[in-house]
């Protein structure tokens, strides 16, 4: 019998070739490859955001942004990054810390003045205001329902259907930071309900369905009768419906057939949960979409990602 050589490529670039030559150019120091990269990205905001947010990540164990703003201080695209850096960096003090530490106001602070000052110098990118709000999760009283608000109007108006945007307010609402399951869900829902056929929106059920199971799992620990039943999580009629319901108004809706690199971890979510609901005929053609190209996140919130991605493929028969 031949050996299945199927291995899934976790690429922490989702494909994104620009982008993983410029984020080379951070470790040597380099910042005029992220000029061009960002210059060259221009209005496109899913691809935008997506940079921007992997660059912000591996700019946050180096000084990269900061030279790039020597050199260019009144560089919109650097202050846009310089935003996206310190709150990546706001977030590996918090993870350091551990769950439930929190961490110096003044850090969070500075990492959303960074955020108002990239937004006032780029008016019209919405990628300042989805770092600002991501980054209020971590005041340990969040922030007041106006000011969230008034943030989200801001992202709204200028990029109305960013997955991106609506998952930081869906995290910010979870009962692991400022909210509850059921404000999470409304959230979602109400998102993907005013969606249009073939926006990703309605995948935002799908995130939510992956928060509520964390939390699940955290509270099943060392309770056998929580852990068995955590094995309905992903296949009780509503999950399941919630399921096909993202389907048919994300993936039959699209005219697209190519998946752009910004949409890579969305199509894992849905294609996770479709695994996990049983759903052969929906996981089966997500899966032969997405190849080889795995992200590690939401299949390792199920045991590790490599052996999690490839056992679904065996268990619907999927071809290589």
């Amino acid at each position: 019998m031949a050996r299945d050589r199927f291995a899934p490529e976790f690429d922490p670039d989702f494909g994104d070739i620009p982008l993983t030559t410029a984020r080379q150019d951070i470790v040597i120091g380099r910042w005029q490859g992220l000029r061009e990269l960002l210059r060259a990205t221009g209005p496109d905001w899913l691809a935008r955001g997506h940079r921007v947010r992997v660059l912000g990540q591996a700019c946050a164990s180096s000084s990269t942004v900061e030279s790039w703003l020597a050199a260019e201080p009144h560089s919109a695209d650097a202050l846009v990054l310089r935003a996206a850096t310190e709150t990546a960096r706001a977030f590996n003090l918090a993870i350091a810390a551990g769950r439930g530490v929190p961490i110096e106001r003044r850090r969070v602070d500075a990492a959303v003045m960074a955020c108002l000052q990239a937004a006032e110098a780029f008016v019209d990118d919405p990628t300042p205001w989805t770092s600002l709000i991501s980054v209020a999760r971590l005041y340990p009283s969040g922030v007041r329902r106006q000011e969230l608000g008034r943030w989200w109007d801001e992202l709204h108006a200028r990029d109305p259907y960013s997955v991106e945007g609506h998952l930081q307010v869906l995290h910010y609402y979870s009962s692991r930071w400022h909210g509850s399951h059921g404000l999470m869900y409304d959230f979602a829902r109400d998102a993907a309900g005013v969606a249009p056929p073939g926006c990703a929106l309605p995948v935002l059920v799908q995130y939510a369905r992956v928060e509520e199971y964390r939390s699940a799992v955290d509270a099943a620990e060392g309770d056998r009768s929580a852990s068995a039943a955590l094995g309905q999580h992903w296949r009780h009629d509503g999950a399941v419906s919630d399921v096909r319901r993202t389907w048919q108004r994300w993936i039959t809706g699209r005219a697209e057939s190519a998946i752009l690199p910004g949409e890579l971890r969305d199509l894992n979510y849905l294609t996770h949960a479709a695994c996990h609901a049983g759903l052969a005929e929906i996981a089966v053609p997500l899966l032969q979409m997405l190849g080889r190209r795995g992200t590690r996140v939401p299949w390792s919130y199920s045991g590790d990602p490599e052996q999690q991605f490839t056992k679904w493929r065996k268990e619907f028969k999927v071809r290589a």
